[in-house]
């Protein structure tokens, strides 16, 4: 019984532990603090700055107050990556809906 009872709190914990790790957490609550759309970067200067991470570009838009981006790697993997609109600092790059960088102090 008590064996029953330990494993049933172990299970409790990686339940937790992998939803507060989850990757709709990281994609869809992003927030980068862009402000107003007229004071952000264009388009142009994103696809650009994701040519210089050595990605290509698949799509890029608008996502609440970030930028928004699926590229793939030169090895071919495909990752969604968050830029803040104004600076375009790579902020969150996720592959596989797994974060794999998130920039230092960024909590967005």
């Amino acid at each position: 019984m008590k064996t029953l009872a330990s494993l049933g709190a172990a299970m409790l914990a990686v339940g937790a532990l992998a939803a507060s790790s989850s990757p709709a957490l990281a994609h869809g609550n992003v927030t980068c603090g862009g402000g107003p759309q007229e004071g952000w970067a264009s388009m142009e200067q994103l696809k650009k700055q994701v040519w210089m991470e050595g990605w290509k570009l698949e799509k890029a838009k608008p996502h609440r107050d970030c930028y928004e981006v699926y590229a793939r790697t030169e090895d071919g993997a495909k990752l969604e990556a968050f830029f803040h609109p104004v600076t375009l600092k790579k902020l969150l790059v996720l592959r596989r809906g797994k974060e794999i960088f998130r920039a230092p102090g960024f909590k967005g």
